[in-house]
């Protein structure tokens, strides 16, 4: 696996892994009306495109497939982390994590349900439990805080 930048000719493939995590992965914890406010379609992220380029956006390459993809704003705040459906539990999350988080001395996220447990394990702790409104849907999330 190869971490490297984000590059503006990746955003279709990061759209179409954005829309897949989210509707594979995020299933058991999100009802499917919440999954299609979160990412509606295969173009949902691309209204994020200046995001991504002004974060910090990495991408994790296996065999020149991308199969994950993270962010983090300058405030280090760790806006974006998804990883394939089919390249979960293999380290990939963790790896970019490792590698955004360096030179902060404070981290924010919002996490998931379902990337709570990650990111717990990882050292952050709960602020609040939060309701999101997307499209007129309300998903629940966690801020959460890590020091370094």
């Amino acid at each position: 696996m190869i971490i490297r930048q984000y590059k503006n000719e990746d955003c279709d493939v990061v759209s179409k892994l954005f829309y897949e995590t989210v509707h594979s992965v995020n299933v058991k914890d999100y009802k499917a009306e919440q999954l299609s406010a979160w990412a509606n379609n295969y173009d949902s992220l691309k209204v994020r495109q200046d995001d991504l380029i002004s974060q910090k956006t990495l991408i994790a390459e296996t065999n020149g497939v991308i199969v994950g993809f993270g962010s983090i704003d300058k405030s280090g705040c760790l806006d974006l982390l998804f990883i394939h459906k089919d390249y979960q539990r293999q380290g990939i999350a963790t790896a970019l994590c490792d590698e955004l988080e360096k030179g902060f001395v404070a981290l924010t996220t919002y996490a998931s349900i379902t990337a709570k447990p990650f990111f717990e394990k990882r050292g952050y702790k709960i602020v609040k439990a939060q309701e999101v409104e997307r499209s007129g849907i309300k998903l629940k999330n966690f801020e959460m805080k890590k020091s370094m």
